[in-house]
């Protein structure tokens, strides 16, 4: 990843991008990527609005869902489907967006296998498994 393990660089790249959109300026592709996320989710625009809460962290424990997280998931599912990585993802998010009416709402439902394959490639500290993501993705239809 560009950023490496800094959290709080990470998180000012999104607050610059979707600032620059607000101010109508020009994008690099990751930024356009960003933005397009961020105007997605209105619950995070405030957030987004200064650099207050850059630091907070987000506790599962407590309910808390982190929004950054949740948008990077959205991203890292735009980059599959662009790519088509691991094969057959475009497809199966085309297909889960038919089944639910709404691609964002697939793509909700496709971040529970996703979360599920790093947890567990994570924790076995081997990489993800993409046919076990597959899998998990085919029974959402």
């Amino acid at each position: 990843m560009i950023f490496g393990s800094d959290r709080n660089r990470l998180r000012r790249y999104y607050l610059d991008a979707w600032q620059k959109r607000q101010a109508g300026e020009a994008l690099e592709p990751l930024e356009a990527l960003i933005a397009g996320v961020v105007a997605q989710h209105p619950e995070y625009h405030a957030l987004l609005e200064s650099a207050d809460d850059l630091n907070r962290d987000y506790a599962p424990e407590a309910g808390q869902t982190n929004p950054f997280l949740h948008m990077g998931m959205h991203i890292s599912l735009a980059e599959q489907i662009g790519s088509d990585r691991p094969p057959g993802i475009r497809e199966l998010h085309q297909r889960i967006a038919v089944a639910c009416g709404d691609p964002h709402e697939a793509e909700h439902r496709m971040m529970e296998c996703l979360g599920l394959v790093l947890w567990e490639a994570q924790r076995q500290n081997r990489p993800p498994d993409e046919a076990a993501y597959l899998e998990c993705l085919k029974k959402l239809l």
